[in-house]
């Protein structure tokens, strides 16, 4: 129960890209975001104090003010299958209700993720007689509520912590349902310019708190740069040569990852040891079996080659190496899938960002020298992806699955 249907997500789901600078699409989207800016702007109720049941979770989405609530609905559908409308706000005109109703006066939407799991809003960036503890800057917040689900040991003290789940979980990580919507909202935040608080259940509400305790509460701006990596999908397959020279144009060190080594065939004479000390194999057996291995290998070697995917690799030396990875592709995002072009699959062209020190790339909070690689690693991989784009067609996705603006790459 969408309020563009796939088709019409799709398009508006590529109209943003978080970052500085970023750009919007022009026409009519760009004045319909303008409407729905000024009527989201109107008179919104505070966050309720109770919300959260005993075995539920309780997150806080908090927005910018050019964010509007189409925008988390089409991320929301861009990972979550089940995605509708249970009550549909009252700026948001135009949405279909097979299931759901329009918002009565003073009510916001409630929109449901999955069976369990719901967000609601928008909501004024305060509490209704309490504060919410949000960044400043926020515009509106939106209310998560999934299920509890958490892990019983509390997260290692090792191994890196890009996202700041370990200190938001401090007695228990997410898992199960309330581990994806937990990583949904991060990279929603991420791509929108927002924040999140996490883990607020029992913070406003006595009863809760008395309880189980209140949450952690802490306060998450997760970083736009931090998602490099981008991929195309097509129905359009370049072959290696092809790509190189598409890709050459773009970075002169890129260059086909497909060269290996001659096949000499196996060591002279192992036909005739044995695997191990005492091995009861008839030597006249052993060495049948060795000639009928080596006529498989020649008779491989001997057949066309059917090339399913390949790779091409560029070496930035102190910034690390860019990696494009063509292969076909059956499991592609959900606004996708409904796409004539991508109903039996598509070919995918992921480029990816190998950094030079991954411990520094898995840190909430890396070293300046790994950000300025990251962000000069960053914009050759939008670039790349915009030739590739450009070359093949289809649609581009970050790293979270979220469709993006060619136009803004």
């Amino acid at each position: 129960m969408s309020t563009f249907g796939p088709d019409g997500a799709r398009r508006y789901a590529r109209s943003r890209r978080a970052g500085p600078g970023a750009g919007h699409a022009a026409g009519v989207r760009r004045t319909r975001k303008e409407l729905r800016q000024m009527a989201q702007s109107a008179a919104t109720p505070p966050v309720p104090r109770t919300s959260a049941q005993g075995h539920q979770a309780r997150h806080l989405l908090a927005l910018p003010a050019d964010v509007v609530v189409d925008e988390v609905e089409v991320l929301a559908m861009s990972r979550f299958a089940g995605t509708r409308w249970d009550v549909v706000p009252r700026d948001l005109p135009g949405a279909d209700l097979p299931v759901g109703r329009m918002a009565g006066p003073g009510e916001t939407g409630l929109l449901r993720l999955t069976r369990h799991s719901t967000i609601a809003g928008p909501y004024a960036p305060h509490g209704d007689g309490f504060e919410l503890g949000l960044p400043a800057g926020t515009a509106t917040a939106f209310d998560v509520l999934c299920p509890r689900e958490r892990w019983d040991d509390a997260p290692p003290a090792f191994g890196g912590d890009r996202d700041g789940l370990a200190r938001s979980f401090p007695t228990g990580l997410p898992n199960r349902e309330e581990e994806r919507v937990v990583t949904w909202l991060i990279a929603a935040a991420r791509r929108l310019g927002g924040s999140l608080r996490l883990d607020v259940a029992g913070l406003w509400d006595p009863a809760e708190a008395g309880r189980r305790g209140p949450g952690a509460g802490v306060v998450l701006t997760p970083d736009p740069g931090v998602a490099v990596d981008m991929t195309v999908y097509s129905d359009v397959w370049l072959d290696p040569q092809a790509a190189e020279r598409v890709l050459q144009a773009v970075h002169p060190r890129m260059r086909l990852a497909t060269e290996g080594k001659e096949y000499l065939g196996p060591p002279e004479g192992i036909a005739d040891r044995p695997m191990y000390p005492g091995e009861p194999l008839d030597p006249e057996l052993r060495r049948a079996i060795h000639a009928r291995a080596d006529d498989f290998d020649i008779a491989a070697l001997q057949a066309p080659t059917v090339l399913d995917g390949y790779g091409l690799m560029a070496d930035l030396g102190l910034d690390g190496w860019v990696s494009v990875e063509i292969n076909g592709e059956e499991h592609l995002p959900l606004l996708l899938r409904d796409l004539p072009w991508a109903s039996g699959g598509a070919v995918s062209y992921r480029v990816r960002w190998d950094p030079p020190d991954l411990v520094e790339s898995q840190q909430e909070f890396p070293q300046p020298a790994h950000v300025v690689a990251r962000k000069r690693a960053a914009d050759l991989v939008a670039r790349v992806a915009k030739a590739l784009h450009d070359a093949v067609g289809g649609e581009v996705a970050d790293e979270s699955d979220f469709l993006l603006d060619p136009a803004d790459l």
